[in-house]
Parts: structure tokens; sequence; C-alpha cells
């Protein structure tokens, strides 16, 4: 299974977040995590992770005579490759922000339905603005970005920290004016 394939389902990108900063979870705390999805959809889903290589078995322990596996996920394994975002169709980039967006709702919706959500408090925000950019502001805000990005990204779990899902989505909404639509 391609990478395009194995990260573009709902249910695996779900995991993929949770284990993003080096978190290590067993599939029951997956499971405690998705409460929407079936037991069976999340160990699944865990199996295809683990055999196409996103995900590690970190460590093993016997737990009423069965094994049970916390799982890290492989940083270099979960993202989709330049080069296929590249080869990808239109159709392919369809599915794929589809299921980036439905895990995004289920993410949300399962926060939503925790007993103490306090989007306020939270500081919840999915606010959209419309920039007008040249490729080259664009290319600038891309690193600016980043740069403030990275360095969180490294973050782990401790004390006093909770996990947030930051979804920056990035598009034209239209053609910019005075260029070719052949690209020449």
């Amino acid at each position: 299974m391609d990478s395009l394939e194995l990260l573009a389902h709902p249910v695996r990108l779900r995991v993929v977040h949770a284990l993003r900063g080096g978190r290590m979870l067993t599939t029951g705390q997956l499971c405690d995590r998705m409460p929407d999805v079936s037991k069976a959809t999340v160990y699944r889903h865990i199996d295809l992770l683990h055999t196409g290589g996103v995900l590690e078995v970190a460590e093993e322990r016997r737990v009423r005579g069965a094994v049970e596996r916390a799982y890290r996920l492989r940083q270099d394994r979960a993202s989709i490759a330049l080069g296929t975002m590249e080869s990808m169709s239109a159709d392919d980039h369809r599915r794929a922000f589809a299921a980036a967006m439905a895990a995004l709702l289920a993410e949300f919706n399962a926060y939503l339905d925790r007993e103490h959500a306090d989007p306020a408090g939270d500081l919840v925000g999915y606010r959209q603005h419309a920039v007008w950019l040249s490729r080259d502001e664009l290319v600038s805000l891309i690193g600016e970005l980043r740069q403030v990005l990275l360095p969180r990204l490294a973050n782990t779990a401790a004390p006093g920290r909770a996990q947030y899902l930051l979804s920056p989505i990035l598009f034209p909404v239209e053609e910019a004016q005075g260029r070719d639509p052949s690209g020449s």
C-alpha cells in the first residue's frame, strides 16, 4: 500500500494525529480516544499502519495472558512524499483532502462531546482568511509558518500541555490576475 492510500483515510489520520509529538499509545488507549469508531475498525487500521511502516511497536508487556503493544509514530513515514504529491491526480487530491476534512471533523466532534469541553477557554479557533499573495509572498509566508511551527512540533506530552490539532489549509481560490492559464 503506498503512502497516499495508507494515509488518506480518516481513521488512520486520527491514529497518526494521536501519536504525534512522541506519544506512545496502546490500541486500547487509541480506541478510548475514538469512541465513535468500533474497536475492530481501530485494530484493523492500526494493523495497516504498522504493516505499512508508519507505526512501530515501542514496547510490549503481558496483560492478563495477552501481549499489549504500545505504538509509536515513525515521523519519516507519516506524511505523503513530495514526489507522490507531485504525481497525484486531481481526484487523488480530492480524496486526500476529503479524508483530512473527515478526520478533522471527527476530531472536533470528539472534542465537543467531552464532558468538560470549553471552546472559549481552550482558545479553539476555526477562522478562515482570504489573502492576496504573489508567488514570492506565498513562499515567504510558508517559510515563516514553518519557522514558527517546526520548533513546536518537537514538543512532547508534559504536565500542563494539551495536544492541539493545527490544520493549516492553503490553496488559491481564483487564478492569479494576468497569469497565462497554460502556465507559460
